[in-house]
């Protein structure tokens, strides 16, 4: 699915970039301190993890449904600029989920995210365990 038809990545404004997604630094989605609101950040990890997924299996596209079962989040920063999400994922977790896959048709696989202002500042870091199931 191309993230910009997902109504509420439409509605926070998250763009893609080459490797990342960004989000603008706007007054509609401010929190109480004129700060990017935790929930958008959050929503900018989430969503990149999934297109990373995307990007890393993309043969098991219309073929799976992936479904968010865990998320951590840490808020380091206040978000007073443009921020971006990059996404990643150990060549040990690739290789644990493609296994498990293979043999059952499911497995949860662990995508960390790490979100960063325009200035490379560091403002959360977040990890996403997703369950992906054949259809």
């Amino acid at each position: 699915m191309e993230i910009s038809q997902i109504p509420f990545v439409k509605l926070l404004g998250i763009k893609s970039e080459k490797e990342s997604l960004s989000l603008e630094y706007r007054e509609n989605i401010f929190n109480h301190v004129q700060t990017i609101h935790a929930s958008a950040q959050f929503t900018l990890a989430e969503t990149q993890s999934g297109v990373f997924l995307q990007e890393l299996f993309p043969y098991l596209e219309g073929k799976v449904i992936p479904l968010l079962r865990d998320a951590t989040i840490k808020y380091k920063k206040p978000a007073q600029k443009k921020i971006y999400a990059f996404a990643s994922v150990s060549d040990a977790n690739i290789k644990k989920f493609q296994e498990l896959f293979e043999k059952k048709g499911c497995g949860s696989i662990e995508v960390d995210v790490i979100v960063k202002n325009i200035d490379n500042v560091v403002t959360a870091v977040a990890s996403f365990v997703w369950f992906i199931t054949k259809i």
